[in-house]
């Protein structure tokens, strides 16, 4: 199988807040189709630096990737990028202490020719959208859905719950570990729409909400513009985000047959 993107589309805003604590990569201005790792963060921390927490996150990891990638990623993997995270941060905050207990979420797609690779930590989210309806989506590790999975609160108290942004991973230093949750996305199909976004995302639109976006047929620039505006309006959050559309998944059958096509032309 050979999963072929159509032109990502990315967008990280500061939204009502005096700074962006949120990351992308790669940056929307040089965003490509060939592009495999991508990345949203979102930086912890107010005065502790968050901003260059998710910025160091983003460039550590792809440094980490374009390093040492034989073949395709695994959790294990991801987990030693997140291992080498969390030594750089360590020797960022030995220089500058007044950045202790800076840290960031992630949420990490990694294209591979066969399947997707998903990582996240914390409460920025991967969501896999098919004809308009959610076939993925990770879960929060957060307080609030800690209390969901439990039967303790509500989806609905869930929504608002004035202790929504506690989470309970995030990348940080050596003295608080901590590792991605892994899938690797095997159901893959041409119209699939995967969409990487921070929590800011998540304030203006609910599950349902987004479906009923998704569902509507229209270029990957109307999702985008709908996605800023409504954020715009209804996040008190900085929100980033990044759309992957699949544009083809070729069989290996197919490859093999149009190679032997190929050669044929040729005798």
């Amino acid at each position: 199988m050979n999963i072929t993107l159509g032109k990502p589309l990315a967008v990280s805003d500061k939204g009502r807040r005096s700074n962006n604590e949120d990351c992308v990569f790669p940056l929307s201005e040089i965003v490509s189709a060939t592009d495999r790792l991508y990345m949203v963060c979102d930086g912890v921390g107010g005065s502790s630096r968050g901003e260059v927490a998710s910025s160091m996150a983003c460039d550590v990891i792809n440094t980490f990737f374009l390093t040492f990638l034989k073949g395709e990623p695994d959790a294990d993997f991801v987990n030693k990028a997140i291992q080498y995270v969390e030594t750089c941060f360590d020797t960022y905050t030995n220089s500058h202490p007044e950045a202790y207990g800076m840290a960031t979420t992630l949420a990490l797609t990694y294209v591979m020719p066969s399947a997707v690779l998903v990582a996240h930590v914390g409460d920025s989210r991967v969501y896999q959208f098919r004809k308009g309806k959610i076939i993925y989506r990770t879960e929060d590790h957060s307080l609030v859905n800690s209390w969901l999975k439990l039967g303790m609160i509500t989806p609905e108290e869930a929504v608002n719950h004035p202790k929504k942004n506690i989470i309970l991973r995030a990348i940080q230093g050596k003295k608080r570990p901590t590792e991605a949750e892994v899938s690797v996305i095997t159901d893959i199909q041409p119209g699939d729409i995967f969409l990487l976004c921070s929590d800011g995302v998540i304030e203006g639109f609910t599950d349902k909400e987004l479906e009923e976006l998704f569902s509507s047929r229209c270029p990957l620039d109307n999702y985008k513009e709908v996605l800023v505006e409504k954020c715009l309006n209804k996040s008190r959050d900085n929100f980033s985000f990044y759309l992957l559309p699949v544009e083809s998944v070729e069989k290996t059958e197919s490859l093999k047959q149009n190679f032997l096509s190929f050669l044929y032309s040729f005798m």
